[in-house]
């Protein structure tokens, strides 16, 4: 098992302004419909989510990219974080599609939602990058919470903790008895991660830095 800091993981980020208010209700309205279409269907959840999880990181590098092209000037290593933050939570959906497979409902909601996910984010980056970062650090507190929830079923023994699959082996180093619920232990640690960079990026933001100084978390 990995060892994380409990009080780390419970972190939460009050909403300062009524642009962070609005950035929490809008996570909380897409947790409500989540939790209203899966329930305790963890699995085919995290498939589902993590589809719309790897859209921010992307539309934001890309973004930023035209940005630093119209302006001439160093993006100073956000556009690989920004890139690496899709990538990790493109690598956390193929675990669990790994893991089940997708039913037809759930790849249509996927079409749906991340059509709908992708333009709305990207006209709200357009219009707020606070905001549109504020928004990505919420979404990552709620998966902390809710990797909180199914790693405690686990371990009652309402869920199944099976084997973990060759991809998350690979992508975390784990050992080879490694199992589903240390997967979610790592996958924890990545939206932790994810959590403080997105809410420091709109917190220098609010303070008046164009591009904010490297987060400790970039290589």
């Amino acid at each position: 098992m990995l060892n994380i800091d409990k009080n780390d993981l419970r972190r939460h980020h009050p909403p300062g302004n009524l642009s962070d208010r609005i950035a929490l209700g809008l996570v909380t309205l897409l947790r409500r419909a989540a939790d209203a279409c899966f329930g305790r269907r963890y699995r085919h959840r995290t498939i589902v989510l993590e589809t719309i999880a790897a859209v921010p990181g992307m539309v934001a590098a890309t973004l930023l990219h035209l940005r630093c092209l119209r302006r001439m000037t160093d993006d100073r290593g956000w556009i690989r974080t920004l890139m690496n933050e899709a990538e990790a939570q493109r690598a956390h959906l193929m675990v669990f599609v790994a893991l089940d497979r997708p039913s037809l409902f759930e790849r249509l909601l996927v079409l749906l939602a991340q059509g709908l996910f992708y333009n709305a984010h990207f006209l709200i980056y357009l219009v707020s990058r606070r905001m549109a970062h504020r928004i990505v650090g919420y979404f990552a507190e709620d998966a902390v919470r809710g990797y909180t929830q199914f790693l405690a079923e686990i371990q009652a023994g309402r869920q199944e903790n099976p084997p973990a699959p060759e991809p998350a082996l690979a992508y975390w180093d784990l050992p080879p008895e490694a199992r589903l619920g240390d997967i979610i232990l790592a996958m924890q640690e990545d939206e932790a991660i994810q959590r403080d960079i997105n809410h420091g990026f709109a917190d220098a933001l609010a303070a008046g830095h164009d591009l904010p100084p490297p987060p400790r978390f970039m290589c």
